[in-house]
């Protein structure tokens, strides 16, 4: 909480004395609810600043995609192994993945497809694919920091107004689907912001809440009539530079704006579809296809690191239908944020991971399901500057294991630190002890892309 100390007589508008402080709410930061805005701001000053803006969108699958029914159908299978889906080919040839994503077969150029992803712990948790990491390392000294708040540490904003690092995933009733990728042992000042999902509603102006503001219009009134209160006493002159970077942050338009879709090219909007309706829920997270929308609009204003949830994808039953419908929403979504990042000129810049935190097995239960199966999931990766249009790695037969060019988790996030300039081989940070420590073990990003 930013406070501000207000003159000492008369009142606001609404009611609020100007002999009381002038409260303006924090980001809500992860887990950490009493951090504010300057400690932030304090503790990324010390960290060196790129010129260069280099990102990452981070879509997460949670429940573990089937990487069998998406980016390689196994056609010699029996067909209760390979299920109901048809191979289709792409615009590369020798290339063919499944019948739910003509959008993304027809420029599989722009996408490298990794069949053979492993190192999986087997948990329903995103943060192995938010850090590469399981969960409980290294958790005596605070756990092992995800990508977003390494980012934000080693790389800072680009904006003073714009935080490095933003996890759109509204909360899930299975909260791990919905991590927003906690910063471990470098601490809370370092954690993504997470905005609330009604309006922003965790920042405060002069006690109210924005929930309570019914539109734009009104909300930029209120921050505008900040500023002027806040320039005719003095204050500003008096805060130190992170307050002033602090009242900046919360008094600028860059970031409501960037979420704000009705500000978007009406077509654009179209493009990328809504993912309604919402479909196989439960406790996992919509098809929010606005929020890939919305994570382009983040990185064209600054930010370094989106994270989002799409769907739940933990397929016991009717694993078919559920491909179908998250699938073809996905495509829809995807392809239209490779195609918006490339005709704005930030595709070689922005780096899109797409992917969950396990497969499913090979044979299909008697629900028509898939189970859990960590020995062995796929990826979507896209932008960067990769060498895309290939499909790295093959599973056998019947898609029970790695059985060409395995590639771990950890080399997916070595990739994307390689894409935002961040050398993993030799990069290392400071745990409370003292101790330097590498940011994954597997540090070389996967030579077939780079």
């Amino acid at each position: 909480m930013l406070n501000l100390l207000g003159p000492q007589q008369g009142k606001y508008c609404d009611g609020v004395s100007r002999r009381s402080f002038l409260k303006v709410g924090g980001f809500a930061m992860a887990g950490t609810a009493s951090l504010t805005l300057p400690d932030l701001l304090r503790a990324e000053s010390a960290s060196p600043r790129k010129s260069s803006h280099k990102a990452v969108i981070n879509i997460f699958l949670g429940g573990g995609p089937p990487h069998q029914d998406m980016w390689e159908i196994k056609t010699d299978a029996p067909r209760e192994i390979r299920g109901e889906f048809s191979p289709i080919n792409t615009n590369v040839p020798g290339i063919q993945i499944g019948e739910c994503f003509p959008r993304i077969a027809a420029m599989a150029d722009k996408f490298a497809f990794i069949r053979s992803v492993v190192g999986c712990s087997g948990d329903h948790d995103g943060y192995q694919c938010l850090s590469g990491w399981n969960r409980r390392d290294n958790t005596a000294i605070g756990g092992r920091p995800a990508m977003g708040p390494v980012i934000a540490k080693l790389q800072g904003p680009t904006h003073p107004s714009i935080p490095p690092t933003v996890a759109l995933a509204d909360r899930t009733s299975h909260v791990p689907w919905s991590e927003p990728g906690a910063p471990g042992f470098l601490g809370a000042a370092f954690a993504p912001f997470k905005p609330d999902a009604d309006g922003l509603s965790n920042l405060k102006l002069n006690g109210i809440s924005l929930d309570r503001l019914q539109d734009r219009k009104s909300l930029m009134g209120s921050l505008d009539v900040l500023k002027r209160e806040a320039d005719a006493t003095g204050m500003i002159a008096g805060m130190d530079a992170f307050n002033q970077a602090a009242f900046g942050v919360l008094t600028s338009s860059r970031l409501l704006d960037a979420m704000d879709l009705s500000k978007e090219d009406p077509r654009t909007v179209a493009r990328y579809g809504d993912g309604k309706p919402y479909q196989y829920q439960y406790d996992g997270a919509p098809t929010v296809n606005d929020h890939i929308l919305m994570a382009r609009r983040l990185v064209e204003v600054g930010v370094r690191c989106v994270t989002l949830s799409y769907g739940r994808w933990d397929s016991h039953g009717q694993n078919f239908a559920l491909v179908r419908d998250h699938g073809g929403k996905l495509d829809q979504g995807v392809t239209a944020l490779v195609q918006d990042l490339e005709e704005r000129g930030m595709l070689d810049d922005v780096t899109v991971l797409v992917w969950g935190e396990f497969g499913r097995t090979p044979r299909v239960n008697p629900g028509a399901g898939r189970d859990h199966w960590p020995q062995v999931s796929c990826a979507l990766m896209a932008g960067g500057g990769m060498k895309t249009g290939q499909a790295i790695g093959s599973t056998n037969r019947l898609g029970e294991f790695a059985m060409d060019r395995p590639v771990h988790m950890q080399e997916i996030i070595a990739t994307a630190y390689h894409n935002l300039g961040i050398n993993a081989e030799t990069t290392t940070i400071s745990d409370p002890t003292g101790r330097p420590q590498y940011l994954i073990e597997k540090r070389i990003p996967i030579r077939e892309l780079v």
